[in-house]
């Protein structure tokens, strides 16, 4: 008989040293757990090359992260925090916003540079999102240039330091293109260009695909029955030449490399309709132990936080007992956990009547 998951089934005890608060000095020489064996094996991220084949397909997500927190005032004077979640046309984005009373629509909020020299001024549109979690706001000008000018990093609420010049480097992948990400794709910071050669030179082709991350990634789950979860909604494109690769590799016997569970999520959204199709579109994709996954076969991903719905998306891919078993290791072993932290290579396993 299938055994139906609660949230219970993945927590995990966590010693708080344990959590990154910076990454490690160089990208490539974080440590890498090799989980595909029967025996978890500690490695060092810059082994990849040696672990895939020729004719494999690394897929990337190449979504840039932008400067999205801004810290400001209302008219009143009362301290406003901003977190712009999307950038929209006509110079207005959605943002979660932090203030003692929440402004109303028509207010006006104001939004300080890191120097406190500038300022500019934002107006209020309305409420937005699900349970209207969302504020619509005007800015006076290009949203994006806006924030690099204004912003902050928007470092995980797990890092406790201020953002600064080496978080604007280090939490940003080295082939970061499209902006729009107010979090990085965490599992990618760990490839810099020697490792990126040295996977080309194995014969490792590469291909990318877009998807913008929302905060919702650190939303936590609330209800003991995962089926009353609602996932948050992120925008992803696949493009024709991404899924030509895909096809490609599979044909010939290469197996498909997601990058991290933001590039997953992309690929398998784009195949919820039987097969992988091109296109850019919302996914609120909510992966579970049970899940039919019909693209990726490998995945390269960091530590995830306990009874987050990306700890039941790993469980999915490489079985429930699998992931507590390795989490347990990673625990004892002194891993360093979350976006700053260390990997692990996965590779899928069908369900069994446990997992499912």
């Amino acid at each position: 008989m299938s055994r139906i998951h609660t949230l219970s089934d993945f927590d995990f005890a966590l010693p708080p040293e344990l959590i990154a608060q910076h990454p490690a000095a160089e990208r490539s020489a974080s440590r890498l757990l090799d989980g595909r064996g029967e025996t978890p094996v500690d490695r060092v991220f810059r082994e990849l090359p040696s672990l895939l084949r020729a004719g494999d397909l690394l897929v990337f997500n190449d979504t840039k992260v932008i400067k999205a927190r801004l810290l400001g005032a209302k008219a009143t004077g009362g301290a406003v925090e901003a977190l712009v979640e999307r950038v929209l046309g006509d110079n207005e984005v959605w943002a979660h916003l932090r203030s003692s009373k929440s402004p109303k629509a028509g207010a006006s909020v104001f939004f300080d540079s890191p120097s406190g020299a500038e300022r500019f001024e934002a107006q209020v549109l309305g409420r937005t999102g699900p349970e209207e979690s969302l504020f619509h706001l005007r800015f006076p000008s290009d949203p994006f240039a806006l924030l690099e000018r204004f912003g902050h990093v928007p470092l995980p609420p797990y890092i406790t330091h201020a953002d600064d010049a080496d978080d604007e480097r280090r939490y940003q992948t080295v082939f970061a293109r499209q902006p729009g990400a107010v979090a990085a794709p965490t599992a990618a910071l760990h490839f810099d260009e020697p490792l990126l050669a040295a996977l080309q030179a194995r014969g490792v082709s590469k291909a990318n695909v877009t998807l913008h991350v929302g905060a919702g990634t650190f939303q936590p789950v609330r209800s003991e029955s995962l089926a009353e979860h609602k996932m948050h909604s992120e925008w992803f494109e696949v493009s024709a030449s991404t899924v030509e690769a895909i096809e490609r590799t599979k044909r010939d016997g290469g197996r498909i490399v997601a990058v991290g569970t933001t590039t997953l999520r992309a690929l398998e959204s784009a195949a919820l309709g039987g097969q992988l199709e091109s296109g850019a579109r919302e996914t609120d994709i909510f992966i579970t132990p049970g899940f039919a996954f019909q693209v990726v076969d490998v995945l390269i991903t960091n530590f995830h936080l306990p009874k987050s719905t990306l700890m039941m998306l790993v469980s999915a891919f490489a079985g429930h007992a699998r992931i507590r078993a390795l989490y347990d290791h990673a625990v004892r072993e002194r891993y360093r956990f979350f976006s700053y932290g260390d990997a692990m290579l996965l590779e899928r396993r069908a369900p069994s009547s446990d997992e499912t």
